[in-house]
């Protein structure tokens, strides 16, 4: 994409050449479950322009698969695509603080 074509976002380029894979590690449909999922899409749809995938585990259905990726809070994300792998716990209110936790936006 061209600087033209982006009307007037700022470019990085890494993000549409890289494929995100993300978990989200819930206990149910609580509240604060749900919100952190809202807000992923909503950064995901706004800052990985469709390269990204979401696979929400709810550890109520099958708790054993916390221990694949060490969860010890609920939610959770786990970003496992691009490496290193990255986690962030809460509901992913904090926008900023996920773009940087993630490396879609620098520390400014």
């Amino acid at each position: 994409m061209t600087s033209e074509e982006n009307h007037g976002k700022p470019e990085t380029p890494e993000i549409g050449e890289k494929k995100w894979m993300l978990r989200l590690y819930v206990a149910g449909q609580t509240p604060k479950a749900l919100t952190a999922f809202a807000n992923l899409i909503k950064i995901c749809e706004e800052h990985l322009d469709g390269n990204y995938q979401i696979e929400v585990i709810d550890l109520m259905v099958n708790p054993t698969l916390a221990k694949d990726d060490q969860i010890l809070a609920l939610p959770t994300l786990v970003r496992k695509l691009p490496e290193p792998m990255k986690k962030i716990i809460g509901d992913l209110s904090n926008t900023e603080r996920v773009l940087v936790g993630l490396d879609i936006r620098p520390i400014n």
